[in-house]
């Protein structure tokens, strides 16, 4: 299992339990990931959203991403063609390489994550490779940030290329279409909505709040969340159909959960705790975003009427 920087200790009848119920769970993923001749996707994702085991995470997200085929008959097929692929791309990039390095060493200590099986060569090598193939797009460090979930959770370099890219692809359409100012000033509107006093403390403590919600909007939380947790919220979101849609909804509950601890805070408090956010309970974090989810389109439909 992978190493975080911080671990909720529970009480000994709770690991107990937690062990089995995560053992049953692997049992369950690998039954419809061993099928023999489709993977039954819709079963997949109803599994997936409740969150994957580590040990299989990485297996489970390349058939929710759409990298690996759902049909068996050609996925050998498949994984040839990819890996060939990838070999064939242009690797090295120069310019960028000390850039990625320098910022996969502070994320890595931020993070508390190891750089034993050469991550770091990872990083440069498929994010090279993006560059390279998508020459339009500049480097930018939370390029390092969206790839960090596949480099620790992928098997091998390629699936890590091309489930990053495919997220990528994902957000650049997206950001193409919904321009961040606009989706801060929808957000901001959510906040005043579900949060009105904690909207207004951070207007008394002259908060930006376009500084952190412009990252918390376009980079999923990759920056600002513990990694165990964020590996945690994208198992959810890539088992639905609007992840991006309904990630708004995700960054409220991150601030209904943490309402009180900021109300404590002074303005360069309340920056720097928003950038970096502390180890959180995600599962009760994800359902409270759902049902703020569900509250909205409530009040939505009876204000229609």
């Amino acid at each position: 299992m992978l190493q975080v920087s911080q671990l909720v200790r529970y009480p000994v009848n709770h690991r107990i339990n937690q062990t089995l119920e995560m053992s049953t769970s692997i049992n369950e993923f690998n039954d419809i990931l061993n099928a023999e001749v489709h993977i039954d996707l819709d079963k997949l994702r109803e599994s997936s959203r409740h969150g994957v085991p580590m040990e299989i995470r990485g297996d489970v997200w390349k058939y929710l991403l759409g990298v690996n085929p759902a049909d068996r008959s050609q996925e050998l097929t498949s994984v040839k063609i990819k890996s060939e692929e990838y070999n064939a791309i242009e690797k090295e990039y120069i310019e960028i390489n000390k850039r990625i390095r320098g910022e996969v060493g502070r994320y890595q200590k931020i993070k508390n994550l190891d750089d034993t099986n050469g991550y770091k060569q990872i990083f440069e090598n498929v994010i090279g490779a993006y560059l390279n193939h998508n020459r339009d797009v500049d480097y930018h460090p939370a390029l390092v940030h969206l790839c960090a979930p596949f480099v620790y959770c992928m098997k091998n370099e390629y699936e890590v290329y091309y489930c990053f890219t495919r997220l990528m692809s994902t957000l650049d359409e997206y950001n193409s279409v919904h321009k961040i100012n606009e989706r801060v000033a929808n957000f901001m509107t959510l906040l005043r909505a579900v949060i009105p006093d904690l909207c207004n403390y951070f207007e008394e403590e002259e908060v930006d709040i376009n500084e952190w919600a412009s990252s918390w909007l376009q980079n999923l939380f990759a920056k600002e969340l513990q990694f165990e947790n964020l590996l945690r919220l994208w198992d959810t979101y890539f088992s639905i159909d609007d992840p991006i849609g309904f990630h708004p909804y995700v960054c409220l509950a991150v601030l209904k959960n943490a309402r009180e601890n900021l109300e404590d805070l002074e303005q360069s408090e309340i920056r720097t705790s928003l950038l970096n956010l502390p180890l959180m309970d995600m599962e009760q974090i994800i359902n409270q975003a759902f049902n703020i989810h569900h509250e909205i389109l409530e009040k939505q439909i009876s204000d229609s009427l």
